[in-house]
């Protein structure tokens, strides 16, 4: 195979290998058809210095104008769609209700160290103690809900 054929066949797999990372996650194409495009640019140099530049130059517009195309068409594809949000987030809001558990009591359900479970009204909670390891059976009361955290402390009462 001469240099020129060879050339013209690493380029042609760098562009498909790349093009079929997006069917095929995992990077390993995308990979392949990179080492084969600089692979083509090594061959380009091989030929001449002309074509070798001219061969990097071509890569290059192709590589920024193809990324450009990625981002601005993909999203809207039918892959792009399942892959990414179609809102914003602003109307994203956290749950209130669990504010509604604070001075509640129950009992560890295991042992805190400081995170464990608890029973408070019937339900098993994943908690975090305040301070100090809370053993099994012992009473607890909520103190403070941050988010998903359930923050607990020993009832004395």
């Amino acid at each position: 195979m001469d240099t020129t054929t060879l050339l013209i066949v690493l380029l042609a797999a760098g562009t498909l290998l790349i093009g079929a990372e997006i069917f095929v996650p995992g990077a390993v194409l995308g990979t392949l058809g990179g080492v084969a495009l600089f692979a083509a640019v090594i061959v380009a140099f091989g030929i001449s210095n002309a074509c070798g530049f001219y061969t990097l130059f071509g890569v290059l517009i192709l590589t920024v104008l193809t990324v450009a195309a990625w981002i601005k068409l993909f999203p809207r594809s039918g892959i792009g769609q399942k892959m990414t949000l179609n809102v914003d987030g602003k109307s994203f809001k956290s749950s209130d209700s669990r504010q509604a558990l604070i001075g509640r009591s129950g009992t560890a359900a295991s042992q805190l160290r400081p995170a464990g479970f608890a029973l408070i009204d019937g339900q098993r909670l994943d908690v975090v103690a305040e301070s100090g390891i809370i053993e099994p059976n012992q009473p607890v009361k909520i103190v403070k809900v941050e988010g998903n955290r359930i923050v607990v402390r020993k009832d004395n009462a």
